[in-house]
């Protein structure tokens, strides 16, 4: 039995070596020859789905795995196109979207600046919405110099809305205490736990909120489609729009599909997707001096994100803090480009990474700040120590607040025929137990430590801002503001997306801005399942040949983080949930 278990073992290990040495084989030649890219070329590009803002992994993990592109990558590719002769123009899907209105903006940037170099783009979509909104998704197509739309497809550009549940009175009846503690009256991230309805205060923000965002979107269709913003907003009010009404109003220029759209650049037109073209032509910003780029994505946690396999939605505080390790004592790093897509999470955490930002400008680097979707809470913490903070018009930003607290699933238990009992040594011991809510002791322990927290955060951002008290605590209470906001009430320095951020970058590192630069990603791109595996054999990152086995094995195995992702636990500096569509 022993010797036909060991032989089974032997013939699976066998298989996994020559599926290895097969998709080196292949990657190698592809990365050698690379797709041809004839003249004539249209660059075709789907953005019908949101996009991850980190770049994605590109060698043999990406022929195991295969998954889209990142949001870095499309806009590299655009870019790169943009200065390729070879390209003649860019046809993308659109559709459906979940794609945030920030991330529509920083798309949006990228059309406008590969049209202006006279490349001709186009959009085309089998509908703008069907039975949902297709705001966001119409206002990237009108960034393209024409539309299509495929007959029988609407035109839902409805307006903007943002909706919030409240479960009060579901937690009331099921037993669940919800009892959280918060800084100020608008920190709301728990309130659809603790709340039955809308809360003023929230109310007042979610307006402003969506106020903004339709304002950006009106001012930018309207310029787009050469259509006055007041009938535009009667358009609005009309949607959605049938295909004939949408045609009339000016709203897309022709009837017709994919095919379509890819003849109308003309005869010998070649289309061929980013990801073909990236593996042909490289990314942009490979040559001239060095600038570090550093991600931090996801909900912000202590340690180095927890398990490998949480697919990247984790912000390791440790990881965080090596990459600017790392780039502060590289001597060829003139600057560091820290890109933030995080609604918060721990506070501790964000100190650590804030003292990390803080000792690399203590050391000569300028740090400048790109601002994703979201940075809010402990986003906005680690963003307030840079030397320049960009955000889109519609990032959602500030929250500058903390909240804290815990559900009591005691009487719930209870419900169900089970009981606790429990000893102590100490007066506060069961302050974290979930099986019943706090004590007025504990409640008041809580509350000097939400006390010292804000406090702090305060003091973090009136000091990286050069902000006054007064003028700090007008703008925090736990508001969101939109980018457009921050930047008028002195959170945010400018308005762009990551190219803005870069140009800031190259000037405060003395870079020309006619040069290029190289882009340096810190920490290195590497598999999770390297680092778990890491974790299992041990070795010090920089021991290249103790770490080898675990990179060739992070490599077969890089897209196995798909199959468990986990979310840390919320922490004391959190955003509250908002979807605004």
């Amino acid at each position: 039995m022993r010797r036909f278990v060991i032989g089974v073992f032997a013939t699976i290990g066998a298989i996994v070596v020559l599926l290895v040495a097969a998709a080196v084989g292949v990657w190698l030649w592809t990365e050698e020859s690379g797709p041809g890219i004839a003249d004539n070329t249209v660059l075709t590009v789907d953005l019908t789905d949101a996009l991850p803002d980190a770049p994605a992994n590109r060698g043999i993990s990406r022929l195991l795995f295969p998954a889209g592109l990142s949001l870095a990558d499309t806009l590299g590719a655009i870019e790169r196109a943009g200065d390729d002769p070879r390209i003649r123009g860019l046809a993308a899907r659109i559709g459906d979207s979940t794609m945030a209105v920030a991330q529509v903006q920083e798309l949006r940037d990228a059309i406008a600046a590969f049209r202006a170099k006279g490349k001709r783009a186009v959009a085309y979509a089998d509908t703008f919405g069907e039975l949902g909104s297709g705001t966001s998704s119409y206002y990237l197509a009108a960034s393209f110099d024409e539309i299509w739309l495929q007959p029988g497809g609407m035109v839902g550009l409805v307006g903007v809305r943002a909706e919030m549940p409240y479960l009060r009175g579901t937690l009331d009846a099921l037993g669940i205490v919800p009892d959280f503690q918060r800084r100020e009256e608008y920190k709301d991230a728990a309130n659809i736990l603790t709340e039955t309805a809308m809360t003023e205060p929230e109310r007042e923000e979610l307006q402003a909120l969506v106020d903004s965002i339709f304002g950006q979107i009106v001012d930018g269709i309207a310029a787009d489609r050469k259509i006055d913003k007041d009938a535009l907003k009667a358009l609005v009010d009309r949607a959605p729009l049938v295909t004939g009404d949408a045609l009339k109003a000016h709203l897309v220029d022709h009837l017709g599909d994919r095919e379509d759209a890819i003849a109308s650049f003309g005869g010998g037109a070649v289309p061929l997707s980013a990801s073909r073209y990236l593996d042909g032509a490289g990314a942009p910003h490979r040559s001239g001096p060095t600038i570090a780029l550093i991600y931090a994505t996801g909900l912000m946690a202590r340690g180095g994100g927890g398990n490998p396999l949480a697919g990247g939605r984790v912000l390791g505080a440790d990881t965080v803090t090596h990459a600017f390790h790392l780039a502060q004592t590289d001597p060829a790093v003139r600057a560091i480009l820290f890109r933030i897509d995080s609604p918060g999470g721990s506070a501790v955490a964000a100190e650590t990474i804030w003292t990390a930002i803080r000792r690399a400008r203590h050391a000569g680097k300028p740090v400048i700040v790109s601002m994703g979707d979201v940075a809010g809470s402990g986003g906005y913490y680690i963003a307030a120590p840079a030397d320049k903070i960009v955000a889109e018009p519609a990032t959602l930003t500030g929250s500058i607040g903390v909240i804290a607290g815990k559900l009591a699933f005691g009487g719930l238990l209870q419900k169900f025929g089970a009981n606790f009992g429990s000893v102590q040594a100490g007066a506060n011991a069961g302050i974290f137990s979930m099986t019943q809510d706090f004590s007025p002791a504990e409640r008041e322990r809580l509350d000097a430590a939400l006390d010292d927290i804000y406090a702090g955060f305060k003091k973090r951002v009136a000091a990286g801002r050069d902000l006054g008290a007064d003028a700090v605590e007008a703008v925090a209470k736990g508001r969101v503001w939109s980018g457009e906001d921050a930047k008028a009430n002195g959170l945010v320095d400018a308005l762009g997306g990551f190219e803005t951020a870069l140009a800031l970058a190259k000037d405060a590192a003395g870079i020309e801005a006619s040069q290029d630069v190289t882009l340096r990603l810190y920490p290195a791109p590497r598999s999770d399942v390297g680092a778990l595996v890491r974790q299992l054999i041990g070795g010090d990152d920089d021991d290249e040949e103790a770490m080898l086995p675990a990179r060739t094995l992070g490599l077969v195995g890089a897209g196995l983080d798909r199959l468990a992702p986990l979310l840390a636990p919320p922490g004391a500096l959190m955003m509250p949930p908002v979807v605004v569509k």
